[in-house]
């Protein structure tokens, strides 16, 4: 059947001719500065090695080095130990992924994505302790590569009672201030034109103004530049000829619908350095890690002091945040000058005044080098904002040391830091997390899902003249509404707060089934009360929770409930709230998940994806990725029966043929030769028995693609010249094979051309025929 017009978002393809190709690519590509202009433009830069280990999460190819970037050696340790190191994703070269794999990749990244925020605020003397064996960032620095993923499985209670084990949890470090756009302090400050405007106006945002970079995310232009410093690196170092994503044209259907590493980039910094907002509290501390020097004559009163700086002093979050999180205090003991002695009566008098809730971390503050025989390298992290991962980049491009920048630790050290982090997040936060939940929901939440906290949300939702009243009682702080419109948030102690922290929690703790109630429950006081951010985040999480639970849906609710929901917080972020970010967030996530249901949310994922696209919530790198889902969404309906009837094949080749056009506007050959190989396949061209493509004009617009992506690589290896220009040397062989003056002829043909050349207008003696007869019969051979 063949599809309708209004199929065709976009007009037909302007291919008349291959002579017009290359006018048009010109004129298509004149907003996007080519791969090698935009190279030629930069001041000169000599290839780092260096930075082949930030580049190995889109590529196979991994630094010669063997103890650099991500992997860390280990020791022969029995696998699953507490004390063995993580396995890193980037360790060895990974076998070609199946789709179910790559189902659960995308899965398990948005699980990672949503997880405790652990504050991390140590003293002045610990900080240089850790200064001082080659991290500048301080004791965060040191602590946060191992908080991505917890040694060991994580048993997290639920609301039923029940108990499920969990081998990929983990928590985010981060600095208290993080989440509001507080640059963090630095060693030595790097100069970066990756640099924001500080969001607060305190000293210590003053004091550190020359820091680069901030590690709150949420800008969607700095998240397109980390990847297309990614594409870039990819087009450039390796050029389509390494045995990587790109050389990879032999894939099947099914793998072709698989996520790119560039678009799981595009996601993961999406997700990475969530902003704290007063409408969700993911980025809100669950706990706050307070650690103090052993060798400190005061380590009581300083733990104390600190303690009050979060509570009341210059450390305190503002009044959107509640203030009732978890303390965790740390004694930081050197191995190398301490006693271990005094430590010890330290310790135990630490948790005579502050409870159970303390450890003892014993490190080296010697500086550790690569060339010791028990160092290992400090592990990449994952989880970096797109501004933190662009400063990276830059250090290492202008630095002149060709050795990995990343610092060393001791063997001894990262093993007391991973039974640390265990003990953190098992016998503290976990608890803490499953006590709170319990809590709140007999206190708040069961009151508002009786019969009396129903007719209270109706009795303000239809009583006369309620919408007024509410609205003037909420300017005057008034009983009616706990929401405060003029500063747009809720105080932390009120019922729709600790609701919404009840639902995250439950979120946090993948309990998602109990997270989806709790956000239904709330999304119509949020309505009620105008709060429309917080009716957005309410119709988001919602949707996300539904779609996360396991269980299966029916295409009524998916239609009335998820898609509804998605509708409403895509408006509302957008429209009422001008948040972009958020937008784009809910959709992508949206999208992933409906794909993940089969063959029968295909479509809604496929529409989502391109709703990106219509709301221009992304720039011209998130355009021809998300025009990529857009296609891998249709690729997953399934037909029926023998036929395979309802199959989206066509509409999938089309889309993958519109992403190979977006990539050669930006002059990503070989991203758009993989989309063309991708459409070969679901055309039928690259099958046992190839099929013609019945439409001329699409069967033209691939064939001019491909000439201009021939075009731009003749370009870029010849400059300025042309691709006529660059055939002109190929037809000077064929002029010199077709000439033939050291060719002889037949004998016969020389007999009246043996004697010399006489003078000119000389003439000869004539013959007669018994002569010539005469010399023809001498000068036959057989």
């Amino acid at each position: 059947m063949t599809p309708s017009q209004d199929d065709m978002p976009h007009p037909a393809p302007r291919y008349a001719d291959s002579e017009s190709s290359g006018d048009w690519h010109k004129r298509a590509s004149s907003p996007a500065p080519s791969t090698i202009s935009s190279i030629a433009s930069l001041p000169y830069r000599r290839s780092n090695p260096t930075l082949s280990s930030i580049f190995s999460s889109t590529s196979n190819f991994r630094p010669s080095t063997p103890n650099s970037g991500t992997t860390t050696p280990t020791a022969p340790i029995v696998a699953g130990s507490v004390f063995s190191p993580p396995p890193r994703s980037g360790a060895g070269t990974p076998p070609i992924p199946s789709p179910a794999v790559s189902a659960d990749e995308t899965r398990t990244l948005i699980l990672r994505s949503f997880v405790p925020h652990v504050a991390v605020l140590a003293s002045p003397d610990t900080d240089e302790t850790i200064r001082r064996k080659g991290f500048p960032g301080g004791l965060l620095e040191l602590l946060r590569p191992y908080g991505e993923r917890v040694q060991g499985r994580v048993t997290i209670r639920d609301s039923a009672g029940g108990n499920r084990s969990w081998d990929d949890y983990g928590v985010r470090f981060v600095g208290l201030k993080d989440g509001l756009g507080v640059r963090p302090w630095t060693g030595t400050p790097r100069h970066s034109s990756e640099s924001k405007r500080d969001s607060n106006g305190d000293r210590a945002s003053v004091r550190n103004a020359t820091a680069p970079f901030v590690r709150v995310g949420g800008d969607i232009g700095q998240i397109e530049d980390a990847v297309d410093r990614h594409l870039l690196y990819s087009e450039v170092q390796f050029g389509g000829a390494v045995t990587d994503y790109f050389s990879s044209k032999g894939a099947s259907t099914d793998f072709a619908g698989s996520a790119s590493p560039f678009y799981k980039l595009y996601l993961r910094r999406l997700l990475s350095g969530l902003p704290m907002t007063p409408h969700e509290t993911f980025a809100h501390p669950v706990a706050c890690v307070v650690a103090v020097s052993a060798r400190s004559p005061n380590a009581i009163p300083e733990l104390r002091q600190l303690y009050d700086s979060t509570d009341m002093g210059d450390q305190r979050l503002p009044q959107w945040v509640s203030n009732d999180y978890l303390r965790y205090y740390i004694l930081v003991h050197d191995e190398d000058h301490d006693e271990i002695g005094e430590t010890t009566r330290l310790y135990e008098q630490m948790k005579r005044h502050f409870g159970l809730h303390c450890h003892l971390l014993r490190i080296r503050s010697t500086q550790c080098v690569s060339s010791d025989d028990d160092a290992i390298r400090l592990p990449l992290c994952d989880w970096l904002s797109a501004s933190e991962e662009l400063a990276e980049i830059q250090r290492r491009e202008t630095s002149e040391d060709l050795e990995d920048p990343t610092p060393c630790l001791f063997e001894s050290d990262a093993t007391a830091i991973r039974t640390m982090v265990r003990e953190l997040v098992t016998q503290s936060i976990i608890p803490h997390m499953e006590r709170s939940v319990s809590t709140w929901n007999e206190q708040v939440a069961s009151r508002r899902r009786g019969i009396s906290g129903r007719f209270m949300s109706l009795s303000k939702k239809w009583t006369p003249f309620a919408s007024s009243r509410n609205s003037i009682m909420a300017l005057q702080g008034g009983p009616s509404s706990n929401y405060d419109s003029l500063q747009g948030f809720y105080r932390p102690d009120t019922p729709e707060a600790i609701m919404r922290k009840l639902a995250d929690y439950s979120f946090m703790l993948r309990d998602f089934k109990f997270a989806s109630i709790n956000y239904e429950l709330i999304r119509a006081d949020f309505n009620n009360d105008k709060a429309w951010k917080y009716y957005a985040g309410a119709n988001e999480m919602t949707a996300l929770s539904t779609l996360m639970n396991p269980q299966s849906l029916s295409s009524k609710t998916r239609s009335e409930g998820v898609d509804q929901m998605l509708e409403t917080a895509c408006y509302s972020y957008n429209t009422r709230c001008a948040s972009p970010y958020n937008a784009l967030r809910t959709l992508a996530i949206g999208l992933e998940l409906l794909r993940l249901r089969g063959s029968s949310a295909a479509d809604d994922a496929a529409r989502w994806a391109s709703r990106v696209l219509e709301d221009r919530l992304v720039g011209s790198i998130g355009g021809a990725l998300f025009t990529e889902r857009v296609s891998a969404c249709y690729i997953a309906r399934r037909g029926i029966g023998s036929m395979n009837w309802g199959t989206r094949r066509r509409k999938a080749a089309m889309w993958a043929v519109m992403a190979a056009d977006a990539w050669l506007r930006l002059e990503k050959t070989v991203q758009a030769e993989k989309c063309l190989d991708e459409a070969n396949e679901l055309y039928g061209y690259a099958s046992e028995k190839p099929r013609a493509v019945e439409f001329d004009g699409m069967d033209r617009f691939i064939t001019n693609l491909r000439k201009a992506i021939v075009e731009i690589r003749l370009n870029a290896l010849g400059g300025d010249a042309t691709a006529e220009e660059a055939e002109e040397p190929q037809e000077e062989p064929v002029e010199e094979v077709a000439e033939t003056l050291d060719t002889k002829s037949h004998r016969m043909s020389l007999i009246g051309a043996g004697a010399a050349p006489f003078a000119d207008n000389v003439l000869t003696a004539l013959r007669s025929r018994d002569d010539d007869e005469t010399l023809a019969k001498d000068d036959r051979f057989e």
